[in-house]
């Protein structure tokens, strides 16, 4: 299976990503030395059924040991497994993130549900995961970690200045790139919430996963005084790197409580517009272009406020051939191999942490798979 490119071990590796918006596994194989990337393999995606999401909702905030927990658990466990074998056929090791149920690196540390070892065994292959609590245990935030990959793709994609990649999940998070320098001259950080939040009320008031295209956004007017409320919070003042729990933007939610449906939507989906904005004053240099992955690039109504607050193009990442449904899942793949040959996988610049770290847990099957 491992084959040589440019001097390099060339290993096919498996990465899973379940985010913050709670709606399903994504899988994707990838090509890669750790270093570049040479080529892009078959992905699917399992979505969670209406329980299983139900059962992640009411763990989210809780830790190793508390109700609901191990349950949770056992969702990301057996969706992970589903997709994964579809996928596993030539593959070399396997990234699993699992999902995130409560993150306070100033505090209780960080807790993602899914063991990697109950998925080594079920695969027959090495699985890399645990990937943040050694950021976090060096002084690290523990998030973002797809930087490292982000750092690859500006490479793979021959970027010449620097440029933004903005992932719109559940929470919203950068990566600033200079490609004519080291990826230790990275800065990466959270901008604020995303998806989450608008998938949450359309979710509780409508029993609809998302807002479609921005179609009830767009019927809307914004709510000024929620908006000026929401960029004094003190987060948008505090210097990167640094992360968010999916809920800590709570008190959003709550201000938009009485605003009908629409008024409420275009509320939240401009608190999006303004966080990226408000986050753009961080940059070491202005940005020459933004691409967009995650959801929230298949929602014009978000994408166009975006881009009227950034003075760059903003355009969805399959503007330069790559797949924004799927990067964060080949971004673990990437990572697993990069926690396979000891390699950084995030840097003061990305998570706060004291020195370049490779964080990570590998899990090997106790037999089938040398």
């Amino acid at each position: 299976m491992l084959k040589k490119a440019r001097g390099q071990a060339r290993v096919t590796a498996l990465g899973a990503m379940s985010g913050t918006s709670l709606d399903g596994v994504d899988a994707a194989v990838i090509e890669t030395d750790g270093v570049e990337i040479f080529a892009f393999g078959p992905s699917g995606y399992r979505e969670y059924s209406s329980r299983e999401s139900g059962v992640l909702r009411a763990a989210l905030g809780r830790w190793p040991g508390e109700e609901g927990v191990a349950e949770a658990a056992e969702v990301v466990e057996t969706a992970h497994v589903v997709i994964l074998e579809e996928l596993i056929e030539g593959v070399d090791i396997v990234g699993f993130h699992g999902q995130t149920l409560a993150h306070d690196p100033a505090g209780r540390g960080t807790h993602q549900a899914g063991d990697g070892r109950v998925l080594a065994e079920a695969l027959g292959r090495p699985v890399v995961w645990d990937f943040r609590t050694s950021d976090v245990e060096m002084g690290g935030q523990g998030a973002p970690l797809a930087p490292a990959y982000h750092y690859a793709l500006a490479k793979f994609i021959k970027a010449d200045k620097p440029l933004v990649f903005l992932n719109l999940g559940g929470v919203g998070n950068v990566t600033w790139i200079d490609p004519a320098q080291g990826p230790e001259a990275m800065l990466a950080f959270d901008t604020g919430p995303a998806n989450a939040p608008v998938n949450d009320l359309v979710g509780d008031r409508l029993g609809l996963a998302c807002d479609e295209g921005g179609a009830l956004a767009a019927e809307g007017a914004v709510d000024e005084a929620i908006l000026a409320r929401f960029a004094e919070h003190r987060y948008f003042f505090k210097l990167p790197p640094k992360s968010l729990d999916r809920d800590d933007f709570r008190a959003l939610s709550q201000e938009v409580a009485g605003l009908s449906d629409a008024d409420a939507a275009a509320t939240l989906t401009a608190a999006v517009a303004a966080s990226v904005a408000l986050g753009q004053e961080h940059f070491p240099a202005p940005a020459s272009r933004v691409l967009v992955t995650g959801g929230g690039r298949k929602n014009p109504v978000m994408m166009a406020m975006i881009a009227e607050g950034l003075g760059c193009p903003v355009e969805p990442v399959e503007t330069v051939g790559l797949d924004g449904d799927m990067l964060e899942a080949q971004a673990f793949a990437y990572l697993a191999v990069r926690v396979a040959k000891g390699l950084p996988t995030s840097w003061p610049g990305t998570t706060g942490v004291r020195a370049a770290v490779g964080g990570g847990v590998v899990s090997k099957p106790s037999k089938g798979f040398a």
